[in-house]
């Protein structure tokens, strides 16, 4: 799950890596332990942190639910929410709507 965020506040110092997973995201993770920290567009237009990263989640609320072609037919959340498949998030983040999925 992740949370919308403009630019994320560290309250120490963290050894960030990041790999570049396609031609229009990278992927930010903790260098030492490996955790997933956040996903950015390379563009810089959107950033969305790990909500398994927050001190605090409280407020945090579940909007969007993505590639729900890809999920399996026993997973589902209970709250109502804006489904997006994968064609739907990719034409999102590229100009070419009909992109393949390179991650």
């Amino acid at each position: 799950m992740g949370v919308a965020c403009d630019a994320p506040v560290f309250t120490a110092d963290a050894a960030l890596s990041r790999y570049t997973s396609s031609e229009w995201a990278e992927r930010e993770f903790c260098g030492t332990c490996g955790s997933s920290l956040f996903w950015t567009a390379r563009d810089g237009s959107y950033r969305v942190v790990s909500a398994q990263s927050l001190d605090d989640a409280t407020g945090v609320t579940f909007e969007t639910q993505i590639f729900v072609d890809e999920k399996p037919s026993y997973y589902a959340f209970a709250d109502s929410t804006t489904m997006m498949t994968g064609a739907e998030v990719f034409a999102a983040f590229t100009s070419n709507a009909g992109a393949e999925k390179r991650d």
